[in-house]
């Protein structure tokens, strides 16, 4: 793993003057994940809040080449990038050796990119996906996705009178990944750069296709003060919310264990899309996260001590 030291003295590949949100999780993400590889590289991005805040024309953040993709195909855009490299390598055209790494938020991931991204997999084109999960469509209104947590309020599953928020739990989309039997799935947060770091680095040198799912806060739809945004990822980490683990070859193993799980409510209540939670007449919702939390750290610890 680069120390922090070595970290520091990398040239930036995506530098400031965005247009992203004060607080937003998606250019730390971006960031960590560029001078974590020490190689070329070739970016593509779906339409979402980083592509969009990230390439204003005529400007761009952006010190690598760069390829925008339609909501739904960066993974299928980015496997025909690196199936143009390798047959221009063949050619003995380029000598240059590359990374190619592709970029979705959760709904351009979770959902109407699902396809797109389950058939680079299927395929095993030698690249490195990331989903920047703020769980919702934040770029176009902040509507729930299959990633957004169950009670959260957002703009189509709104809390009032009629709905206490998003009524399903999220999708666990790196065990979906690791159905396709790729060489490597793993979670992270910028909250822990040196997990995340490690993790990308063997991401990019595992030889196959690789998948990393990243907690990344919204400060406009969770809603939270910006300066909260890391430590809220390490919350999330300390709940068990978004536990750290990868799956190298099928074999899970756990990256970071919480010395003292916290419950859920630490993590919830600073972000206001849950506040209705603590509400009396919500009280069995809440009383459902926590329970469906436990379950899932159980879990996972069942499937890391198996392997």
């Amino acid at each position: 793993m680069p120390t922090l030291k070595e970290l520091s003295s990398r040239p930036e590949r995506f530098v400031s003057g965005h247009r992203l949100c004060p607080g937003c999780g998606a250019g730390i993400v971006a960031r960590q994940v560029m001078l974590a590889i020490n190689k070329p590289v070739v970016v593509g991005c779906a339409t979402g809040c980083l592509e969009v805040s990230s390439t204003i024309f005529p400007y761009s953040a952006w010190k690598t080449p760069w390829v925008h993709s339609a909501f739904e195909n960066a993974a299928a855009t980015i496997s025909g990038a690196v199936a143009a490299y390798q047959s221009l390598k063949k050619q003995g055209r380029i000598s240059q050796e590359a990374v190619f790494v592709a970029f979705g938020g959760d709904g351009g991931t979770y959902d109407i990119g699902l396809q797109s991204l389950s058939g680079a997999a299927e395929r095993g084109h030698r690249m490195l996906y990331i989903c920047y999960d703020n769980q919702a469509y934040m770029n176009t209104g902040i509507q729930r996705s299959s990633a957004t947590p169950l009670g959260a309020h957002t703009t189509t599953s709104p809390a009032g009178r009629v709905l206490p928020g998003k009524l399903q739990h999220s999708k666990d989309l790196p065990a979906i990944m690791v159905a396709h039997g790729i060489p490597y799935v793993a979670t992270a947060v910028p909250g822990r750069w040196n997990d995340l770091v490690t993790k990308v680095d063997k991401a990019v040198n595992c030889g196959g296709f690789a998948f990393m799912d990243i907690l990344s806060p919204c400060r406009l739809g969770w809603p939270h003060e910006p300066a909260l945004t890391m430590e809220i990822t390490r919350l999330a980490v300390e709940t068990c919310i978004w536990p750290l683990y990868e799956v190298v070859e099928g074999k899970y193993r756990l990256t970071y264990r919480p010395k003292e799980k916290k419950p859920v409510t630490e993590w919830l209540k600073l972000q206001r899309r849950f506040s209705h939670l603590f509400k009396p007449e919500n009280a069995s919702l809440l009383e459902e996260f926590q329970k469906s939390i436990d379950r899932g750290w159980e879990q996972l610890l069942k499937k890391c001590e198996s392997a």
